[in-house]
């Protein structure tokens, strides 16, 4: 049987191999609405897993920014009568930065809190000289002279805390800087022989 179409371009003479009921058509219709919302609604979830994971990784570059910028604890080096070109070591939440300054250059260290396997005081009359032992450097340790040693005491601490918090995979990034320094001054209560 062949049927004629009419459209704005003229008729057309159409020969369908099937001729449907109204009823099929209307189920064939309600079964392909269904195909579309079904895969409208896995496209809405996969729309939402992808925002969900978005937001959670912004949070996690936020806490990961925040904790690069935030210098906890500096110290300089002192020494008799006094120093041109002071050391300095900056204790940040995730590396320790030293700055060696000579007269017309200075070098900088930077260590993962992670990569120190350990630290000691060396302690003489007057100063002390904090080591640094470094799992990833060439020479495996820094040295900085001439710290006060209550000043060296302080910031092993503030680093064998850090150390401690990066073992146990704990976020920092949620504390500000003085709630932070007071947990690790807690965490590192031991004393020391001086």
């Amino acid at each position: 049987m062949s049927m004629k179409i009419y459209n704005q371009r003229g008729s057309v003479d159409v020969s369908p191999d099937k001729v449907y009921t109204q009823g099929e058509v209307d189920n064939l219709l309600r079964k392909k609405k269904d195909v579309i919302l079904s895969k409208s609604s896995e496209i809405e979830k996969e729309d939402r897993s992808a925002d969900k994971q978005e937001r959670q990784d912004d949070r996690t570059v936020a806490g990961l920014v925040k904790k690069s910028n935030r210098i906890l604890v500096s110290i300089s080096s002192h020494a008799l009568p006094f120093d041109p070109f002071p050391d300095t070591i900056n204790v940040e939440e995730g590396r320790i930065t030293v700055i060696n300054r000579h007269l017309f250059s200075s070098e900088v260290h930077s260590v993962d809190i992670k990569d120190i396997s350990n630290i000691f005081i060396n302690t003489v009359v007057f100063f002390s000289q904090l080591v640094i032992i470094s799992k990833t450097f060439e020479e495996n340790e820094i040295k900085v002279a001439n710290l006060r040693t209550k000043e060296a005491v302080f910031i092993r601490r503030i680093i064998e805390g850090l150390r401690v918090f990066v073992s146990k995979e704990i976020d920092t990034s949620v504390y500000s800087v003085k709630e932070l320094v007071a947990k690790l001054k807690e965490l590192s209560t031991t004393d020391i022989v001086t």
